[in-house]
């Protein structure tokens, strides 16, 4: 029984991708072989072009009506990826895999490809970034997270001030101030986490190790408490840096298609105003 449902499941994620696949054979060879008999052909990809852009387009408007009961989200995204793929094929017929001729068709070609490999940088983050997170705790959300920082703040800082007068010492207090404290004050480490590093958090928790050698059991129950703020921060940090790589991806791809389409109306009004259009 499980067997046959991983078959279907299977089977069904595999469909639209040998469809894809499929239709755009199938395009280059009838490209291949009305070319020489419809010398404009160039007028008929252009627009099955225009029809796919808009379609891609549409996805986003989706995203902003998700309470319509229309194809569900997932349903879209995937057929999004390879239809855009595709639309990458039918752009190589369109322009009959030469390079663009002028600064309008080079802007809106340059465009298309800047569109199309953002689109495929946010097919792996989609794939990517949700994977990182699941080993990471529960996500939190953006909107979130600087209480949940404050909270981890408060907490390291009255730790270390209840800990001196218990102790008599200013060990931990010393520490928390010089090295702590900037790490505790707002997001770190944004960079190494997005290289998936943990050199910083390591070289911190290794701090804090070295430290125990000289702290009384007291102290060392506080360091250890500590160290565990610190991993709940690298933590936080680490979702505030994916969710910021997730929106900042999508304010790269968004306006550059929107750009696109406005060159792409452009494009056809001066094809069709100074070439005659299709005669």
């Amino acid at each position: 029984m499980d067997h046959a449902m991983t078959l279907r499941t299977t089977a069904k994620r595999a469909a639209l991708p040998a469809v894809m696949l499929a239709a755009a054979a199938a395009s280059v060879h009838v490209f291949n072989l009305e070319e020489p008999r419809l010398p404009r052909i160039d007028y008929v990809t252009g627009w099955v072009l225009l029809a796919l852009t808009l379609f891609l387009t549409a996805y986003n408007a989706r995203k902003k009506i998700a309470f319509m009961p229309l194809v569900s989200s997932r349903v879209w995204l995937l057929a999004h990826s390879w239809v855009g793929l595709f639309t990458a094929v039918v752009f190589g017929l369109h322009l009959r895999w030469r390079l663009p001729r002028g600064p309008l068709e080079a802007t809106l070609a340059a465009l298309f490809v800047a569109v199309t490999l953002s689109g495929i940088a946010g097919w792996w983050l989609s794939r990517v970034i949700p994977k990182r997170l699941g080993g990471a705790g529960s996500e939190v959300p953006y909107d979130r997270m600087p209480v949940v920082l404050r909270r981890l703040r408060e907490r390291a800082e009255a730790l270390v001030v209840e800990g001196i007068p218990a102790a008599g010492t200013t060990t931990i207090a010393d520490f928390y101030s010089a090295k702590l404290s900037p790490f505790f004050s707002g997001p770190s480490n944004f960079t190494a986490h997005i290289f998936g590093s943990r050199r910083e958090l390591n070289s911190l928790l290794e701090e804090i190790g070295e430290i125990k050698k000289y702290l009384s059991p007291l102290e060392t129950s506080s360091a250890v408490e500590l160290a565990a703020l610190v991993r709940q921060k690298d933590t936080l940090d680490l979702h505030r840096a994916m969710q910021l790589l997730l929106k900042g991806w999508l304010f790269v791809h968004i306006p550059l298609t929107y750009g696109m389409l406005v060159f792409a109306a452009l494009h056809v009004v001066v094809v069709y105003a100074f070439s005659g259009g299709v005669r």
